[in-house]
């Protein structure tokens, strides 16, 4: 099933952020008077009716000229009737229409997308009149609303989850495998997606930020076709000042959420940066097989142990996401990148390994006995006393306990460990929970 893309829109200090954070029931977003605090894009999701949908606060950098921010807007509302599903714009019914308020209902009355006029700030029904001055904007769907306090939301998410289309694009289940290649900006994604396949598919240049859009490909491997996802580079947030390059990482994090294994490319002189850690937590928190390669190794001066070391390096600053498996390539020189595929190939397998109940039971409650969990506050025992494996796309371990909430995170970990150990699962990110027996 595919996830629409929800893009909230509008000027400063309208209620986005606080929007954002009521329907993703989340408070990663600043909420502050001050116009242009969000200079922060975020992602999130909000779930509705048991239906997904994935949300995109544009808060934002805000340029300091005037005309500079009107040009701003403009493009960032034009790119946001391209690559949304639907599209929240957001006004202040308390400050009244504005010329900028105009400006952007004219586009988006042009886009071919489910939108909806959202008058916030209307936080009692006394408010409902803020909606009139509204009407001249010649949008069908206006409605007065309150982000603070939710008013009117119900209503809002019930239409909107109408008009979405949840299968969209996905006539039917694709079973190949799904690579994509992620990462910083320059570290050679389109070089190792133009090696892979032989031909210059993508533009290469020394230019961060080149590859503005993602681009699929049919590699042909031994007589399996694999699909390669060569993505826009990620950059650190603070340094994306186009809106252009906000909505490229948009188009990466869609690759990155409907891929099975992600490529995930480092540099070999610059390491693991903030960045890195970053992209690896997210396909670690979307479930993805992940497969660490360090390029441009042709660069790097070499001893008996280089590799393991840098290895060793960079699993440390992992911490407890050290299953992670570890290459090291060039995608100039050709280096071992089709061994990429092989391993990606394995951690595909791994994901939809299934181990047998009774297996689970005869290893882990062994395992357990010897370390039991901690007990409850009141000192009464924790017993586990059976496990299960489930979940279609990725591993997913049921504990049955007597009291399952006390169990603490360290002994989580420690089971994470456990199956690993006994099990493998290298490279593939687990969910780990505890119900009541």
């Amino acid at each position: 099933m595919s996830v629409p893309i929800v893009v909230i829109v509008g000027r400063p200090n309208v209620g986005k952020s606080t929007l954002y954070n009521r329907l993703t029931k989340s408070d990663d977003a600043i909420v502050d008077d001050s116009s242009g605090v969000t200079r922060d894009r975020l992602y999130g999701e909000m779930e509705w009716n048991g239906r997904l949908m994935r949300v995109i606060d544009t808060g934002g950098y805000v340029p300091d000229s005037k005309d500079l921010f009107e040009i701003a807007i403009r493009e960032q509302v034009d790119i946001a009737t391209e690559e949304a599903d639907a599209i929240l714009f957001v006004m202040d019914g308390k400050k009244g229409l504005t010329p900028i308020d105009e400006e952007v209902a004219k586009m988006l009355r042009r886009a071919n997308k489910p939108t909806y006029a959202l008058v916030n700030k209307a936080d009692a029904p006394k408010h409902e009149e803020l909606v009139n001055d509204f009407y001249t904007l010649g949008m069908n769907d206006i409605r007065d609303i309150s982000a603070l306090n939710g008013r009117n939301l119900g209503d809002l998410l019930d239409d909107l989850v109408n008009k979405l289309d949840f299968d969209k694009d996905e006539p039917e289940e694709d079973k190949r495998l799904r690579i994509a290649v992620l990462g910083r900006p320059n570290v050679g994604k389109s070089s190792l997606t133009n090696a892979l396949l032989g031909y210059d598919r993508t533009i290469v240049t020394n230019i961060p930020g080149t590859t503005r859009d993602s681009i699929d490909s049919v590699l042909k491997y031994y007589g399996e076709e694999i699909i390669l996802v060569d993505t826009a580079g990620l950059r650190k947030k603070a340094k994306v000042k186009e809106n252009i390059e906000f909505y490229s990482n948009v188009r990466t994090y869609r690759a990155l959420w409907s891929c099975d294994v992600a490529i995930i490319l480092l540099d070999a002189e610059q390491g693991l940066e903030k960045q890195d850690q970053m992209i690896i937590s997210e396909a670690v928190n979307r479930r993805k097989g992940i497969i660490l390669a360090v390029n441009k190794w042709d660069l790097i001066e070499k001893e008996t142990n280089t590799a393991k070391e840098k290895e060793e390096e960079i699993l440390n600053k992992l911490g407890s996401i050290n299953y992670l498996p570890f290459t090291t390539i060039s995608a100039l020189t050709k280096q071992r990148i089709f061994k990429l595929i092989d391993m990606a190939k394995k951690l595909h397998e791994e994901r939809s390994k299934k181990i047998p109940t009774s297996t689970l039971n005869d290893v882990l409650l062994e395992e357990i006995q010897k370390v039991p969990p901690p007990a409850t506050p009141s000192g009464k025992e924790v017993k586990i006393k059976f496990i299960t494996q489930v979940g279609e796309h990725y591993p997913v371990f049921l504990f049955f306990a007597n009291e399952p909430k006390y169990i603490p995170e360290s002994y989580k970990r420690f089971l994470e460990k456990q199956i690993r150990k006994h099990y493998g699962f290298e490279g593939v990110p687990m969910t780990i929970s505890f119900k009541e027996k």
